[in-house]
């Protein structure tokens, strides 16, 4: 009987894929199904990376990440997962924004944002349309470098409101601020403002089953409970670093093994790839700086709240961005007391196929990691009840009668991110805008290493996960056929 999970895996590798989040995931899948050995290396006893789910006493399943993303994800799931999949994602059509400023329903697409900005905020028509045009026409390659501040100034200037309902839900979304490059912030809007906010439907838990069988019809061979440890790499012909393997320990009992493979997939956070795996002294001094110069972006917290089996809660909203805050601003959003939440409310439309009806709230705030790292653990736990009740506080403006009817409740915080998903600094939106172009040049600097990690910002999401798993993949496929070409070939 094996006492490590890599004790029956293959002796080598075409391609370790690190981190089955689901950039990993999506890489390893088409890998596989371009006719590569690929091993698929998960720390966690589950997949899904922050995109995953758990269960709790009394029949509750919390999806973890704050559902929503743009409807390009039904062409990327059709085109690189599956058309059941694809089939299961639906629109919401209920998203609200409520605070001093404003209160607000859409269905946050074009046309109704459109409505809501001329009708209700009275801005001209045609400078929606160019802002729109405008975000459209963005491009990574232009080298933009105003901030997102600076771009909402220039086409609503003094409009707090305006800049508030733009830039909150992708705050949410991304973790960007006013003071990033808008670069960040047109993208991702623009892809979500093409055709509403999406879901799937059937909950992370149906997702993540589909997936993984689908990635087994594929060849891909998934290893739980592995934790890569470093990345083995040996000094090539032309004196730069090469991949040979991977060092992986067995998170039950800590025991190591090493497996040998042509080209390693990161699907962990640029810091950890390459400080910690890679390790300074592989990389070379200038490019070592770069990546320790790589800001990691913010975190989150959450609230899962289980509603009791045979009760109901009212329709609020199926993404209700709320906040307490006279003016928006970025460093207000991720303050320790922020008055800013946005609460994820799961109808049992939302898993339709399970017996008994069941509802369940997540309440999702950004934070800082530097608020959570140090606190004592009697700090600690005082914090999560604060956030606790701080939900129930905002959620009784809608369901008055909302104690009674909630039989578990559970905090999250970025010590919770970095303990399951071992991301450096507990962040859930990865880096900053610099790491895309680190993440991009890694396989120049270590031969045969590949990165598909939340970075840049604009990568972030469930679509943009997804998508640059598939860019990766790309890469590593071109990169693994030249290096499989007969020598006669060549």
């Amino acid at each position: 009987m094996a006492t490590h999970p890599l004790d029956d895996a293959l002796p080598r590798y075409d391609v370790i894929v690190i981190g089955a989040g689901l950039g990993g995931m999506t890489g390893a899948n088409q890998l596989a199904k371009l006719g590569h050995k690929v091993l698929l290396l998960e720390h966690h006893y589950q997949l899904g990376g922050l995109a995953t789910y758990f269960k709790r006493p009394g029949g509750h399943i919390f999806d973890i990440s704050l559902h929503g993303f743009p409807h390009g994800m039904i062409k990327s799931c059709r085109k690189y997962w599956t058309k059941e999949i694809a089939d299961s994602i639906h629109q919401l059509k209920d998203v609200r924004f409520l605070n001093p400023e404003f209160d607000v329903h859409t269905t946050f697409d074009r046309e109704d944002f459109t409505r809501i900005l001329t009708d209700k905020f009275k801005v001209p028509a045609e400078r929606v349309e160019a802002f729109f045009a405008h975000l459209r026409a963005m491009n990574y390659y232009d080298r933009d470098n105003r901030t997102t501040g600076e771009l909402f100034e220039e086409f609503f200037p003094g409009r707090s409101d305006v800049h508030r309902l733009l830039m909150e839900p992708i705050a949410y979304a991304n973790g960007s601020t006013m003071e990033d490059p808008a670069i960040t912030y047109g993208i991702v809007f623009s892809n979500f403002m093409s055709k509403g906010v999406y879901i799937f439907q059937g909950g992370t838990d149906t997702l993540i089953t589909k997936m993984t069988a689908e990635m087994k019809r594929n060849g891909v061979d998934i290893r739980r409970n592995c934790l890569v440890e470093k990345i083995l790499v040996e000094k090539g012909a032309d004196g730069k670093p090469r991949v040979t393997g991977v060092r992986v320990k067995h998170t039950r009992d800590g025991a190591l093994r090493d497996v040998a493979c042509t080209a390693v997939f990161s699907n962990a956070n640029i810091k950890n790839t390459l400080l910690n795996m890679v390790g300074e002294e592989n990389l070379a001094p200038e490019y070592a700086a770069e990546t320790r110069a790589v800001r990691v972006n913010t975190s989150s917290c959450q609230v899962y709240m289980g509603i009791r089996e045979g009760e109901s809660i009212p329709h609020i909203g199926d993404l209700v961005f709320t906040s307490g805050a006279q003016k928006f601003t970025s460093q207000e959003l991720v303050d320790l007391h922020t008055s800013s939440r946005t609460y994820s409310v799961y109808y049992p439309d939302t898993r339709p196929h399970t017996k008994v009806p069941h509802y369940a709230i997540v309440t999702s705030i950004n934070q800082k990691w530097d608020s959570w790292a140090n606190l004592s653990e009697e700090e600690y736990k005082r914090e999560k009840e604060r956030l606790i009740e701080e939900s129930f506080v905002g959620l009784e403006k809608y369901i008055p009668d909302i104690r009674k009817k909630v039989d578990f409740t559970e905090a999250a915080t970025p010590r919770t991110v970095k303990r399951y998903v071992q991301h450096w600094n507990g962040t859930s939106f990865g880096t900053k805008f610099e790491g895309l172009k680190v993440s991009m040049e890694m396989p120049d600097h270590v031969t045969g290493l590949f990165h598909a990690g939340s970075v840049g910002i604009i990568m972030s999401g469930w679509l943009g996960t997804i998508n640059y798993g598939i860019i990766t993949a790309a890469k590593t496929d071109a990169f693994l056929r030249g290096e499989t070409r007969p020598a006669s070939a060549v």
